[in-house]
Parts: C-alpha cells; sequence; structure tokens
C-alpha cells in the first residue's frame, strides 16, 4: 500500500491530506505546499450516511439491554497465531469477571481467524461470534458499543466520530494523530496489558469518557466540500479552503 501511494504521489498535481501530519509526510518527500490540502478523510462524511437512530439488526435481540458491549474485530496476518490467542484469551478472563458486558466479534472469513475464534471463544457465556458486517451494519453496531478492540486502520479513524474509545491491538499505528488526541491507545497483543486495558476502561467511568470525548483527528465530515474547493481553487475559480485545523499537531 505504501508503495503504491508513493508511486501515486509521484504523479500528482494536488494532494489532499487528512490530517496536519500526512502534509508533513508530503512536504518531507518534496511536495509543493501549495498543491497540499488538509481536507479530513472523507470516510469521517459517510457516517451521515450510514447512521441511522431507526436502525435495528437482529444482534440487539441477542444481547442484553441492561449490559455493555464490546466490539472486537481483528483480522490482520502479522496478528495470526500466538498474538490472536493472547487476544482471545484476554477477551475470555475478562469478560468472565463483568456480569454487566458481553463482546460481540464478527469474524473475518480467513481461515486461520475462523478457525481460532471457534476453537477458543465459540459458545462461550456472553461472547457472540457473527458473520461479517457491511458498512452500514458496522457503523450503527459501533455506535452501540462501549468502546471497540481492533487491529484495522479504518476504525481507528472512523470510531472516535462515534464517540467510541479505541483499544488497538497493535504495537505500533499508522494512525499516530488519534493516540496523540487520546482517541486511541495502543495495547499491542500481549494478554496482561490488554486485560489491564480493559479493566480501566469499564472501570474507571472518567477515562472512558476522556477518551469518547476527545475530537477526531481524522476528519469534521467536510473533507468532500474542502476537496471540491480546493479542485475549484487549482483551476483559478475559487479561494483557496481553509485547512481542517484537528487540534492535532504535526510533531
Amino acid at each position: 500500500e505504501e508503495m503504491n501511494r508513493q508511486l501515486t504521489d509521484a504523479m500528482c498535481d494536488v494532494y489532499f491530506a487528512s490530517t496536519v501530519k500526512s502534509r508533513a509526510n508530503l512536504l518531507q518527500e518534496g511536495r509543493s505546499q501549495d498543491a497540499i490540502f488538509v481536507t479530513g478523510n472523507t470516510v469521517i462524511g459517510t457516517l451521515s450516511l450510514t447512521i441511522s437512530d431507526s436502525y435495528h439488526h437482529e444482534l440487539f435481540d441477542r444481547l442484553d439491554a441492561n449490559k455493555r458491549f464490546i466490539l472486537l474485530t481483528m483480522h490482520r496476518r502479522e496478528s495470526q497465531g500466538d498474538a490472536m490467542k493472547e487476544v482471545f484469551e484476554a477477551i475470555y478472563e475478562v469478560s468472565a469477571e463483568y456480569e454487566d458486558l458481553e463482546i460481540v466479534f464478527p469474524v473475518h472469513p480467513n481461515p486461520n481467524v475462523q478457525a481460532l475464534a471457534k476453537q477458543m471463544l465459540d459458545g462461550v457465556e456472553h461472547i457472540h461470534l457473527i458473520s461479517p458486517l457491511d458498512v452500514v451494519d458496522f457503523h450503527n453496531i459501533a455506535r452501540r458499543s462501549y468502546f471497540i478492540m481492533t487491529d484495522s486502520g479504518g476504525v481507528q479513524e472512523e470510531a472516535p466520530s462515534l464517540g467510541k474509545p479505541v483499544l488497538v491491538l497493535r504495537k505500533e499505528t499508522e494512525r499516530p494523530e488519534g493516540v496523540q488526541a487520546g482517541t486511541l491507545r495502543l495495547v499491542g497483543t500481549d494478554k496482561k496489558t490488554i486485560k489491564s486495558a480493559m479493566r480501566e476502561l469499564l472501570g474507571d467511568r472518567e477515562c472512558h469518557n476522556r477518551m469518547a470525548r476527545a475530537q477526531n483527528p481524522y476528519g469534521d465530515g467536510c473533507a468532500s466540500e474542502r476537496i471540491t474547493q480546493a479542485l475549484a481553487y487549482h483551476f483559478g475559480r475559487a479561494e483557496r479552503p481553509l485547512d481542517f485545523a484537528s487540534g492535532v499537531s504535526d510533531e
């Protein structure tokens, strides 16, 4: 993906950067400052099209409305094997500690993920293994979760706009802005670390709220409007649009 991005960048005349850090990376690569527009990510704008107050899914009929639920996603190749086993063990053990907690896990179709999930979590009380979700289902189910655990990049950008803290099941992330803003926390795949982070979010309301209320550094839903105006500016038909200000520095 990174190779394709750099190859594409070499051919471009205009750049729409999601964040100020993305702009800094482009400048470091020698791109013209006048050609770079900080717009936020268009994915944030799609939430206005997918989220619905009247949304219902059969999953909600199986969940206890009086309990909190954690939404889990995990699929990356580097996560598979022993790392994923550690995460599943942490999920299993913490879910058994809290009577008011359920886990929802849309299991990725990869056979390695399917096999381990069924071996370790299938049939466990309070843990729901479900089929993969389309974007509308995922956004609306995520919106009702208490917090999210994931190794997905896209979810790290979407969740803050839904007011959901994210425990990132990786040792590093291409979304450092979210960590800096306080919406994401890197917990890796060590069982002890994951259990500690889960307990903190479940037991410390102030900690949960602080992460939930942090500003999304990846956009405010207006990226498409900024891109449209930037294109008009590029062709001499409008004023240069103001950059998206995430409140996160490019350091």
